[in-house]
């Protein structure tokens, strides 16, 4: 998997650092309201997954690169299968080029199934930035028309088609032509990007023509058209994954994708930009994320197969009648759940959480092994509230715990001495990950109430805030406390790193690892990535500093 970025900036780092890479690429810095939506892309496009094809991979060893001695096409003499299978894996461009070789290669690239990636087949010296401002530009105009071609050309199957660099609006007949050639070829991966005015552009609803093929489906910056009009017998019935980047779509239309795609594993909603309150009624869901929205519920009534809940960078809305909530019902494969915040409202079978609500068999969820939330350590408020939720969750064996920085108020000291048994940490955490520890003495009071009360905790990480700490010395100073705590696990490990984040605003996240099932901790990227760079001190609870 190659490098993804760590979402983890301000806003007002964020654009600084995007107006930067802008000038270095040659474009010219947009407005405000064009670079609201330059930031909006940062989030779109690494979402994107990877193509089959890439035009930067080696088409031959260093030994198969020198010519034989006796100038003999050997490889032109391979059976079919053999040629067909090298072709494609060829971007579209050289596939197609493969025809000029020798007759024996001829339309062997229009027998094989095709990957489209327009940004491979713009011609050399046209500019194929993503993040330039709207416009029928150079960059449009021609990657529009090299796509249409290649469309019309081969007969099929697509393997895949990402278009991504058209300003879509302004080719709205070729667009429609577009979807009803990929649904007549039978494209089985679509990701499909407005870039990107106007943002509410209607997608035609010639898409839901390619539903029977696709098994992979990436939308980005449109509104989605109504689905109220369709046949009952509509199905994306080989769907596996769903991801809807910037997109404006009514929870009605929604639901639908959900309930027509029987075998959808992964759902990734990025930048609603209307927020959305899901109803998950899916025998075949295995990871959901909901991302930067004003607001999101999500409610799960019957997902058996769920394993990862995922919400990112979610804004509750200030009315109570408009809280976030997730509602968690039948899910007894539920592994990972965060990040929640305090604000954010659970309720487990027909229980709202709620500070000092008493736990029973009917308000905990068993299976979640890795437990990721957000706190502001300052504000008692969300702090009193913290005891409740991890009861919820008796089994955790990973805790991740992100310290959200907050005005200096006036927190309890004395509560976590005050606090009663809380399974999970008594009994199940294994591994605590605490990110953004600033020194301040509501932090470490609870990192002292997890060293004192789990019995079974092998690791301690601390990441320390690179903007609240200048030296190690420093870092020492505060950690003090803690390594002179009565640690109830004598065999635990503390780990402090210096976090990578450059100030902590929210926690890092990627979005296509977050939905790797290989990888088995997707909160933990910070910490990672930390221990690559072994910037690290290793320190043991008997340990004096």
């Amino acid at each position: 998997m190659e490098h993804q970025p760590l979402m983890g900036v301000s806003m007002r780092k964020m654009k600084a650092k995007l107006q930067s890479d802008l000038k270095r690429d040659g474009v010219d810095v947009p407005d405000a309201l064009g670079m609201g939506t330059a930031m909006m892309l940062m989030f779109l496009y690494p979402a994107i997954p990877n193509p089959p094809v890439s035009p930067a991979a080696p088409l031959a060893s260093a030994v198969a690169a020198r010519a034989p001695g006796d100038g003999v096409d050997r490889i032109s003499r391979l059976p079919d299968p053999i040629l067909k299978n090298i072709v494609s894996r060829l971007p579209a461009k050289d596939a197609a080029r493969t025809a000029t070789l020798a007759s024996r290669w001829r339309g062997l690239w229009c027998s094989v199934p095709l990957a489209l990636v327009d940004a491979h087949i713009v011609p050399r010296g046209v500019r194929t930035d993503r993040m330039a401002p709207g416009g029928d530009d150079i960059t449009s105009m021609v990657g529009v028309l090299v796509a249409s071609r290649v469309l019309e050309a081969h007969p099929g199957p697509f393997r895949c088609a990402h278009l991504t660099r058209g300003h879509m609006a302004s080719h709205q007949p070729k667009i429609e032509r577009w979807l009803k050639l990929l649904a007549a070829k039978g494209v089985q991966e679509l990701v499909f990007i407005n870039r990107p005015w106007p943002l509410d552009f209607p997608l035609p609803a010639s898409l839901f023509g390619c539903a029977a093929s696709l098994t992979r489906l990436h939308l980005g910056a449109w509104r989605f058209p109504s689905t109220a009009r369709l046949p009952r017998a509509t199905r994306f019935q080989n769907l596996q994954e769903l991801v809807l980047s910037l997109i404006i779509i009514e929870d009605r239309d929604l639901q639908f994708l959900i309930d027509k795609s029987p075998v959808l594993e992964i759902l990734t909603v990025i930048t609603s930009q209307t927020g959305n309150r899901v109803r998950l009624v899916s025998r075949s869901l295995r990871c959901v994320q909901m991302t930067m929205s004003a607001l999101a519920d999500i409610t799960v009534v019957d997902a058996p197969r769920l394993e990862r809940l995922f919400l990112w960078m979610i804004t509750c809305s200030p009315r109570s009648d408009m809280r976030s909530r997730i509602k968690i019902g039948h899910a007894p494969k539920l592994r990972m759940l965060g990040h929640w915040q305090p604000e954010l409202e659970l309720e487990i079978g027909n229980t709202i959480i709620k500070v000092g609500t008493k736990v029973s068999p009917s308000t905990m969820v068993p299976s979640v092994k890795i437990l990721a939330l957000e706190l502001q350590f300052e504000v008692h408020s969300e702090v009193k509230m913290v005891p409740s939720f991890l009861r919820c969750f008796p089994n955790v064996e990973t805790l991740h715990v992100f310290s959200l920085n907050a005005p200096s108020g006036t927190p309890d000291l004395k509560f976590w001495l005050e606090v009663g048994c809380i399974d999970c940490v008594q009994k199940h955490v294994k591994k605590f990950v605490f990110q953004e520890f600033r020194g301040k003495r509501s932090e470490l009071a609870f990192l002292k109430f997890i060293a004192e009360r789990a019995q079974v905790l092998e690791k301690m990480v601390v990441m320390v805030s690179s903007a609240c700490f200048s030296s190690a010395d420093g870092v020492t100073a505060k950690l003090k406390p803690l390594i002179s705590a009565k640690w109830v696990s004598k065999d635990c490990k503390l780990i402090v790193f210096k976090s990578q984040s450059t100030d902590g605003a929210s926690p890092a996240w990627v979005f296509r690892i977050a939905s790797d099932f290989s990888c088995s901790d997707p909160f933990d990227l910070l910490t990672a990535y930390a221990e690559l760079s072994n910037d690290a001190s290793v320190l043991h609870p008997s340990s004096t500093l």
